[in-house]
């Protein structure tokens, strides 16, 4: 889930300040996290633990309250007793990536996507982003080409992918529906040459550039079988104790064969042989995450 959350912290140097070309150096700006960073540690953790994405989600969002919630989100977050608010928002697929690494089947992985989107984005397009995103990281974590991501995608969500960002860019703003940003975002990667090439091409669509490139290098990452040393290492610099550990923690219970496994996606592209594709691990089975749920040193603190 590391290439989803690198994607957040370059692409938020970027937000508010469209580029609409993809020659940048993606070094270049100071960087931070989001909330899309937070939610997708909190997903993690729900799944090695109890599956309570409403629990998770409010815990570790109280934990860090100014990362650029949703309004909607924001009052969902201070009242334990609302419950979802119909929104077709990108909040549900820029969180959904871990649930992509963990399943055996598409279907198991479309199910927990929708369970993981309905306790907060529970409009149909609001499932259907969360479930594209995590189906798009499925396939190409058990070795899927593009093509066949593609067509999977396309067929089954309607998504027309035929487009390319080059086409794309010039006319596209600032959207933050499901149904506007992630199949730019899944094009992203889909016109991409490697893991960096695909954060540069989501943010220089010129959109939503946190989410659409935490969503775009959610699959790179299942795609290339990880990040370039680099980015790994900046990103993960920009991550205090308790995120980290949650991070590694997951990655730790996921195991070595999901990543040998995508790995083998970007060498079946380059057509280098065929591809045995195994099955993953059930996270119901897996220990809790043991992350130390507390504020980070002189993080703000809600009244609740």
């Amino acid at each position: 889930m590391l290439g989803a959350i690198a994607g957040d912290i370059f692409g938020a140097a970027y937000e508010g300040n469209p580029l609409k070309q993809d020659g940048f150096d993606l070094f270049g700006r100071p960087r931070n996290f989001t909330d899309d960073t937070v939610l997708t540690v909190a997903t993690a953790d729900a799944l090695l633990s109890d599956g309570d994405y409403s629990a998770a989600y409010r815990r570790w969002g109280r934990l860090y309250p100014s990362r650029g919630y949703g309004a909607w989100f924001h009052k969902w977050l201070g009242d334990p007793n609302r419950g979802p608010y119909n929104s077709f928002g990108n909040g549900s697929a820029m969180r959904v990536s871990p649930i992509g690494w963990v399943f055996d089947t598409l279907d198991e992985v479309l199910a927990e996507a929708e369970r993981s989107a309905a306790v907060t984005h529970n409009h149909p397009e609001g499932i259907k982003g969360a479930q594209a995103t995590a189906a798009a990281i499925h396939l190409a974590r058990i070795g899927a080409t593009k093509n066949e991501i593609r067509r999977e995608i396309s067929a089954r969500f309607v998504y027309d992918l035929d487009r390319t960002v080059e086409a794309i860019r010039p006319d596209y703003r600032f959207e933050d529906s499901c149904q506007g940003s992630v199949p730019e975002a899944l094009i992203a990667f889909l016109d991409a040459n490697d893991f960096e090439h695909t954060i540069r091409l989501a943010i220089s669509l010129g959109g939503d550039a946190d989410t659409q490139a935490a969503i775009a290098g959610g699959v790179a990452d299942a795609f290339w079988g990880g990040l370039p040393e680099r980015t790994e290492t900046e990103a993960r610099d920009v991550l205090d104790p308790a995120l980290l550990e949650g991070v590694d923690r997951f990655n730790a219970q996921r195991g070595p064969e999901s990543r040998d496994l995508s790995r083998r996606s970007a060498q079946r592209e380059a057509g280098s042989g065929n591809t045995s594709i195994a099955l993953g691990v059930s996270p119901r089975s897996l220990p809790p995450v043991a992350v130390a749920l507390k504020p980070p040193p002189n993080a703000p603190v809600l009244p609740w």
